[in-house]
């Protein structure tokens, strides 16, 4: 990050200050949204003159919950959501607790699903059918998560007075000249008890990525020049439903499902000119990889009340994801013909299967506890088959025609089955202090089988203490000890197409990880300035670091030298963030909204290869982002635009026989957005307008980087470019 930008931020933090301060001069002239006990309510009326069209139009024009240029919540994932929908990449049950982020709920519930959430039903909701929106800031065994940085409970309409149907058509136009269509139906409604939100889309992800890479040599003469023009052909076809029935005021029962088809065929030239000839000769090569992807998921859950308040609660979720691709790489002839020279066929299924049960006891006015038990089970089925040209060995038609070659660790079955129990106790201390304390226990076992066979158990008990302050019912301290323990990527224990190398085609799994684990330590404050003028909060943290997983070396032989995910040891995380969310109403602009944030963190760990103290991989120095969100409701129009960028700087990965350095420049995205007198909403968004690159410089070495002898410097920058986007939304 230059020094010139550093500026820019600064001065942005300064402005922002100065407006906070203005904030109070002005704080009496209209009465505060928030409650005696911190909760901050919005009232349909609120955002009449905004023209929402959707649930989710209404959170963005809130301070410190929307984007500033709209889309899909940045919030957290739903409680118990420990990372991606993907099993096989980690992320796995619902868990007891949160580790902190917004929640969303919907009339207090939450949506039993990982690839179907909650925030995902916000752009099907239209705006006539929201009563009001809150922001809890507070905890209590009443809400339907707990230990969250703060709960957005989306309160809606008890008798709607039609069915509502929500659509929207779109057209991309990308650097390339490519266009693409897609578009989204939604039904939402309510008849008695029985509520539903029905969808179909179409949302097109084509990317075109065009890179170049310059090689050196080890003594810095000139090696090569590798051109590459990648285009994948993806749309991703959806189909949701979000079905809720309340039998009676104590009983309720919600279902979820979702299917998923996002095949990604891609298509990749490539062109690499040898500048140690000469003249340079120039070879050309170009891969076919046609790739099915598909997911589906059902969940459900069901509440029955007791009259003193006691809750009894069961959810369950059952998923399944499957990913297969085939890549052939051909070399193009002098005369025009080709020869395939490298088939990889990879395939993994990835199935879930959670089951989870609780009940609340309120056993007096200012304190609950909760408890009960999870059971998970999870399966990865992996395949990998690689053939190549050679002259030894019999070719094969189920290789492509190609010689197969002896991977190991090829083909694998996965499967883990844990149990989790745990105890979650809330106290409201007075008026201004709550305090959750959390305890879990989670054992598990870990089978694999296939061409490597292993069986491990794993316990691990895992405490939390949340502390909430209100000092003033703007202003509100928390404080957090949390021990986490971080799922297992499945894809880790199997040998995968390794797509970040091209002179590597595989990488090698290892059966033998543990769980990386952390103490995490956060202090945070939150101040929601008077007269909903905003909110600035700052969060400090500190993270112990166990069993770190990163790159080992898993080599067979001195000849064959290997690496893999692996646990490399212990380390530390620190570091401060700070945002703003602030409307510009002290300078008469009331309806102009101002986001900043910034991050600065640090981290250290001994690397496994050098010897040497170093951060974590690709473990950035910091991010910060500065937006703004205009409305003119007296000309139907908003528009707005943000700016984000990461703080590169020895941003690197380790690994047996090379250094990655990844940087990158700043992305900003801009839009604009009319309503018309039909109430159709017209936008237009330039994503990536700045056409940002990438880059990664790699360090190969002969041997390990141990021995210190270099043999090549690759610089590659690769870039998608600008996307243009215009879209027509409305509801009937």
């Amino acid at each position: 990050m230059t020094f010139t930008n550093y500026s820019i931020l600064l001065r942005c933090y300064r402005i922002a200050v100065v407006l906070s301060v203005l904030s109070f001069a002005s704080w009496s002239m209209a009465q505060d949204n928030v409650g005696e006990d911190s909760t901050v309510v919005y009232p349909a009326a609120y955002f009449t003159e905004f023209n929402p069209l959707t649930a989710q139009d209404m959170l963005d024009r809130i301070p410190g919950i929307g984007s500033a240029t709209g889309g899909s919540n940045r919030g957290g994932p739903p409680r118990g959501f420990s990372g991606s929908g993907n099993p096989s990449s980690g992320g796995r049950g619902f868990g007891g607790g949160n580790s902190g982020g917004n929640e969303i709920l919907i009339n207090g519930k939450r949506t039993a699903g990982k690839n179907n959430q909650t925030s995902g039903q916000l752009n099907r909701i239209a705006a006539n059918q929201v009563n009001f929106i809150e922001i809890i800031r507070g905890t209590s065994g009443e809400l339907d998560v707990r230990g969250s940085g703060q709960v957005v409970n989306v309160v809606l309409l008890e008798e709607l007075s039609a069915t509502s149907i929500s659509y929207e058509g779109s057209m991309q136009r990308y650097l390339d000249h490519e266009t693409e269509a897609g578009g989204s139906v939604s039904l939402s409604g309510q008849t008695g008890g029985f509520s539903y939100v029905l969808n179909a889309s179409a949302e097109p992800r084509y990317d075109h990525s065009v890179s170049k890479e310059n090689s050196i040599l080890g003594d810095f003469t000139a090696n090569d020049i590798v051109r590459e023009d990648r285009i994948q052909e993806q749309t991703s076809y959806d189909l949701s439903a979000n079905l809720n029935y309340e039998f009676d005021s104590r009983n309720s029962v919600r279902f979820n499902a979702l299917f998923s088809e996002h095949d990604n065929p891609t298509e990749v030239s490539r062109f690499t000119t040898n500048l140690r000839t000469t003249p340079n000769t120039l070879t050309q090569e170009r891969e076919d990889i046609p790739g099915q992807q598909d997911n589906w998921e059902i969940g459900g859950d069901y509440e029955y009340r007791q009259a003193n308040g006691n809750r009894f609660k069961v959810l369950f979720i059952s998923n399944e994801d499957n990913k297969s691709a085939i890549r052939e790489r051909f070399e193009i002839l002098s005369n025009g013909g080709e020869q395939k020279d490298l088939f990889l066929s990879t395939a993994s299924v990835t199935k879930e299967r959670i089951v989870r049960g609780s009940y609340t006891l309120n056993f007096t006015a200012e304190q609950d506890i909760e408890f009960g038990a999870e059971r998970a089970q999870t399966i990865l089925d992996s395949n990998l088959a690689l053939g190549l040209a050679s002259d030894t060995g019999i070719p094969s038609s189920s290789f492509g025609g190609l010689v197969p070659q002896t991977i190991s660790n090829a083909n694998s079955k996965v499967e883990e089955i844990r149990y989790e129990p745990f105890v979650i106790h809330n106290w409201i201390l007075n008026s201004q202090m709550s305090l959750e304390t959390t305890l879990l226990y989670e054992t598990s076992e870990i089978e694999q089988t296939g061409d490597v066979s292993n069986k491990r158990d794993f316990d691990f008990v895992k405490p939390k203490v949340d502390f909430r302050y209100d000092l003033t019912p703007q202003l509100q301290l928390r404080g957090t000890i949390e021990k986490v323990v971080n799922q297992l990527s499945f894809a880790d224990f199997v040998a995968a197409n390794d797509d970040q190398d091209d002179d590597a085609n595989t990488q090698a799994g290892n059966a033998n990880l543990r769980q990386e684990w952390l103490w995490k330590y956060d202090i945070n404050a939150e101040y929601r300035l008077p007269n909903d003028i905003g909110v600035v909060d700052a969060n400090v943290f500190y993270h112990q670091h166990n069993d770190v997983i990163e790159r080992i070396d898993v080599s067979s032989s001195e000849d064959n030298l290997a690496s893999a995910n692996g646990n490399i040891g212990d380390g530390e995380m620190y570091g401060i963030s700070l945002n703003a969310s602030i409307r510009m109403r002290m300078i008469n602009l009331p309806n102009l909204l101002i986001t900043s944030s910034l991050t600065v963190q640090d981290s250290s760990i001994t690397d496994p290869f050098l010897g040497i103290d170093r951060r974590f991989q690709f473990d950035a120095r910091g991010f910060n982002s500065f937006g703004f969100r205009h409305d003119l409701p007296q000309w139907n129009m908003n528009w707005g635009g943000q700016w984000m960028n990461r703080h590169d700087g020895n941003n690197k990965r380790y690994d047996i026989d090379d250094i990655e350095l990844a940087a990158g420049d700043p992305r900003a995205t801009v839009f604009v957005e009319y309503v018309d007198s039909r109430g159709l909403t017209y936008r237009f968004d330039a994503n990536n307008f700045t056409n940002n690159l990438g880059c990664r410089e790699r360090q190969r070495f002969v041997g390990r980087i141990s021995s210190g002898v270099l043999e090549e410097i690759e610089d590659r920058c690769s870039g998608s470019g600008r996307t243009l986007s215009f879209k027509i939304s409305g509801t009937f």
